[in-house]
């Protein structure tokens, strides 16, 4: 098979989403696609530039629907489930991606929809920044904690039930919630805090309502 800086990067992705990005070398990468590291350089010169094609792979296929007749608000949370879509199916990636310097057009794209979505309601400068900031901060967090891509974080810890069993006259509102908090619902916990957001966002927008269905 032809070698390719497209076949390059899919193997990348893959490699990353197996073992991560500090497993990935562009030795590894060559023995992976059967090939010397010096062909790999004449696709991609270096690890970095690697890891900036598959931030722009993975980055690139965030697909929002156009709502350009819909509320401000709807359009952002669009967006913010577009966005975990994507990380969720690239978790490694997404991660590795937002971790770096935007390098291109395509990676830039959704921040700029967002803004301009912001700009739109009413918030310009700072505040749109900061804005953009939290939901990507909040839309990252949940990622981390769903799939567990962080160090000291796998599949089934829960950092607050996990372990001996605690003194209900210590913990005695753990104690009586311990059932929710053990139970996991990604999707429900991820739209009732993006509907928090963006109740707490609508409330700051000049001349808006608070819009946004209850969480």
């Amino acid at each position: 098979m032809q070698l390719t800086r497209s076949r390059i990067i899919a193997t990348a992705i893959k490699l990353i989403e197996a073992d991560g990005v500090e497993a990935v070398s562009m030795y590894r990468l060559a023995t992976e696609l059967g090939c010397s590291v010096m062909c790999l350089y004449r696709h991609v010169p270096s690890k970095c530039a690697l890891l900036d094609g598959v931030a722009d792979e993975v980055m690139s296929a965030i697909e929002v629907t156009s709502l350009p007749q819909g509320r401000w608000d709807e359009r952002l949370q669009a967006q913010a489930m577009a966005f975990r879509k994507i990380a969720r199916a690239y978790p490694r990636c997404a991660m590795a991606a937002v971790s770096r310097r935007p390098m291109s057009a395509r990676i830039l794209r959704p921040a700029e929809n967002a803004l301009a979505v912001l700009a739109d309601a009413g918030f310009e400068g700072q505040a749109a920044a900061r804005i953009v900031r939290a939901f990507l901060a909040y839309t990252v967090g949940s990622i981390v904690r769903e799939v567990g891509v962080a160090p000291g974080l796998t599949d089934g810890d829960d950092a607050i039930t996990a372990g001996p069993p605690l003194r209900q006259s210590e913990f005695p509102q753990i104690t009586q919630l311990s059932a929710e908090l053990r139970a996991s619902d990604p999707e429900a916990d991820f739209e009732f805090g993006l509907a928090l957001l963006l109740q707490a966002v609508a409330a700051r927008a000049p001349g808006q309502q608070i819009l946004c269905t209850q969480p």
